[in-house]
């Protein structure tokens, strides 16, 4: 099988360049969910979700609980985890002249107290268009605070630039709500106290993204600690988690998807211990579709190893992909027609189309035994 790479400062792609890569659809990639299969809630605590393991080989299934985890690792293991946090990004407003309401959600920083941001309803935001900020907390005072839209991009994106504060990533605590996904839809409540906590994993050091790396919320410190003491070497990537990962996948084939692009770096740490694991056969097991794609763009046009890099990458694996770093994945359960579901099934078996089947019949067994999906849901282990 052959690959093609492209490289450059600020981009990582790599795609998939043989002709079976034609007959893969995005309809393949479908699925039935009861709508009360959605968790709404995180499990009552932290490490209490329970854990469906793929044994790929053996194409067997096993129920577990995600402390059973450790039963599944071994010394000289390698596990990879997404560092980032998650920032307040919800921002809501109000149209400085008309009073319209919109919402907001910061996307990335382009300049100190100048950022990209997504913008609802997008056609009231005009280009100078001033909206005044709400703060949810009475230590800001209303009004104080506003952001002017200085450009669209073709993506409908709006570049902004905030007025009355030195540098507006100071007041998110106060300005900004935590961005719980749309599928995360409580009828008499929407943010609850319980999501400061638990929208956040017990290691994020980074901050920088609009939703968490969810396969990182089921680890508590106690269950890291016990993993340490294994002989299991724990290590981070940083991958800054934007909206677009929770956007289905519009054209009829795979091949033809425009990939959203996500701000990553990988640290002179990660990169030995990973590299060192490889060497000796060691295996490299990567918690959250997150830290595939941070590992496997990066071996990617690395000739199959790790260097220090920070940039950006729009890397999109589906199946067939042969990979490079990662032998095993904690993943949650995802959603439909997702780049997420499609890199679940290409890992399920790399280099192959089937792994679409095998993942989908594990999500069939998933559902029939009640298992919680989506970003507060329960886990799956491939193996």
């Amino acid at each position: 099988m052959t690959q093609k790479y492209i490289f450059s400062a600020s981009l990582l792609e790599t795609r998939n360049a043989n002709d079976e890569t034609s007959s893969m659809r995005t309809a393949d990639f479908d699925f039935d969910l009861p709508p009360e299969l959605i968790a709404q809630h995180p499990s009552p605590e932290r490490g209490g979700s329970r854990l469906l393991v793929v044994h790929r080989k053996e194409n067997r299934l096993e129920h577990k609980h995600f402390p059973d985890l450790l039963n599944f690792l071994k010394a000289g293991d390698v596990l990879v985890l997404n560092d980032s946090r998650v920032i307040p990004a919800r921002l809501h407003g109000t149209n400085a002249k008309t009073g319209g309401k919109f919402e907001m959600l910061l996307l990335e920083e382009h300049a100190p107290n100048d950022w990209w941001m997504m913008v609802r309803p997008g056609k009231n935001a005009r280009i100078g268009t001033e909206i005044l900020l709400q703060p949810h907390k009475t230590t800001v005072p209303k009004s104080a605070l506003s952001a002017v839209v200085m450009e669209k991009n073709s993506e409908g994106h709006c570049r902004m630039q905030f007025k009355g504060v030195d540098d507006v990533k100071d007041l998110l605590e106060e300005i900004g709500e935590v961005p719980l996904p749309p599928y995360i839809s409580r009828k008499n409540s929407g943010l609850m106290p319980e999501d400061i906590e638990r929208y956040q994993t017990v290691f994020a050091r980074n901050d920088g993204s609009a939703a968490a790396p969810t396969a990182g919320l089921h680890f508590t410190n106690e269950i890291l600690d016990k993993i340490r003491g294994l002989g299991v070497k724990i290590c981070f990537v940083t991958l800054h988690v934007g909206p677009g990962t929770f956007l289905p996948v519009k054209t009829e084939n795979l091949s033809e998807h425009p990939m959203h692009e996500e701000r990553f770096s990988l640290g002179e740490e990660t990169v030995r211990i990973v590299n060192e694991a490889k060497k000796i056969g060691g295996r490299v097991i990567a918690a959250g579709t997150t830290s595939v794609r941070v590992l496997e763009a990066v071996a990617a046009q690395n000739s199959g190893k790790l260097n220090v890099y920070a940039g950006k990458t729009n890397i999109f694996i589906f199946p067939p992909y042969r990979f490079q770093m990662v032998d095993a994945l904690l993943t949650n359960f995802h959603l439909p027609y997702s780049t997420l579901l499609m890199l679940v099934s290409a890992l399920a078996a790399p280099g192959e189309i089937r792994g679409r089947e095998m993942i989908l019949s594990a999500y069939a067994e998933a559902i029939r035994e009640r298992y919680r999906f989506f970003s507060y849901g329960d886990a799956m282990l491939i193996l």
